[in-house]
């Protein structure tokens, strides 16, 4: 079972005040991590660059989230809802790398309940329709769950809500903590997956495939709706076969009541110019296709630009990833392709 154990946590000014604040101080003093109260996180460790991201990446910081209006989140929900930013995990196409540049702690907001409460509002806008709210945009927080307990508390808010809905994406696989859980069917958990070359080359310090799937496997005897990210799509020789291969693994994995419950994200890679210099600069042994000449240039719905596959492509992953779908997974519902 793959969890984030960092090797510092700072806990801020403002955090201090939070119950939350003092269970997960008291779980770091019991299994030795330091703890060193701040103002502000320092900006920069020793080092290289490369040396600089990881150490980042391996420091926990414990704060607040202000109030502030909640961001979009298509195709996949109406509104962001982040317990956590930034990610313990390597993956070297990570759209995160765009968001927070060199300096990619992970932090977890310790004020829950506002943040739930923040969601209500949202809510009594839309009513009576139901509105979607997604937990992983800017995170892969299951990693920090044993830490902080934070999805538990949402999968239950969200249970005894007729108007609300939330969604879960991870590639890790310790979801007991959700097993046992009243979720009423409101929460969506969905891993993802992707073919033997990219878990292989590209998808760094996260569960392997196999755990992934005999996390889904929990999940979906545990009742909840859940499904799969299948993305980034990565276009390389060789690509279909392996695409159609994972599709079968997926397939060999569940029954046919619980395809029924299945979702299925496709979602072709793209990158930033910002993503790639730092890939190129922290991960300097990839070979991850980023060649501007076989990509299109457009833009996004947070006002930035992104090279992605060309039309063409798109029709490929189409035809090779959806087919097999239709073929071996028929009961399952395709979400989008983008």
């Amino acid at each position: 079972m793959r969890y984030f154990r960092p090797a510092r946590v700072y806990v801020k000014e403002e955090a201090l005040k939070y119950e939350l604040t003092d269970e997960m101080v008291a779980r770091f003093n019991e299994s030795g991590i330091p703890v060193e109260m701040v103002k502000r996180v320092r900006s920069t460790f020793d080092g290289t660059p490369r040396e600089q991201f990881f150490e980042a990446k391996r420091t926990l910081v414990l704060g607040v989230r202000k109030k502030t209006p909640l961001q979009g989140c298509r195709p996949s929900a109406n509104w962001q809802l982040p317990f956590v930013s930034g990610c313990p995990g390597h993956c070297h196409y990570c759209y995160l790398n765009t968001s927070f540049g060199p300096r990619p702690y992970v932090r977890v907001y310790v004020n829950v309940d506002e943040i739930l409460a923040h969601a209500e509002e949202y809510i009594e806008v839309r009513r009576p329709m139901v509105t979607i709210f997604e937990g992983s945009s800017t995170s892969d927080p299951v990693p920090l769950e044993h830490w902080t307990g934070s999805l538990s508390r949402a999968i239950e808010h969200f249970a005894k809500h007729p108007y609300g809905r939330f969604r879960i994406a991870t590639k890790y696989d310790n979801v007991e903590p959700f097993l046992g859980l009243d979720h009423r069917g409101h929460t969506r958990i969905r891993f993802t997956v992707n073919s033997k070359r990219v878990v292989g080359s590209w998808d760094k310090a996260t569960a392997s495939l196999s755990r992934r799937l005999a996390a889904a496997k929990k999940i979906a005897q545990a009742g909840y709706p859940f499904g799969f990210l299948l993305g980034p799509i990565v276009m390389y020789e060789g690509w279909e076969n392996e695409y159609v291969d994972l599709v079968t693994s997926i397939a060999d994995t569940f029954t046919s009541e619980e395809r029924s419950r299945m979702s299925l994200e496709l979602i072709t890679h793209r990158f930033t110019p910002k993503a790639k210099s730092i890939i190129e600069s922290v991960y300097s042994d990839t070979d991850l296709p980023m060649d501007e000449g076989e990509r299109v240039w457009r833009y996004g719905q947070f006002g930035y630009g992104k090279w992605m596959y060309p039309r063409d492509a798109y029709d490929a992953v189409k035809q090779v990833v959806q087919g097999a779908i239709g073929r071996m997974l028929p009961q399952a519902k395709v979400m989008y392709l983008v």
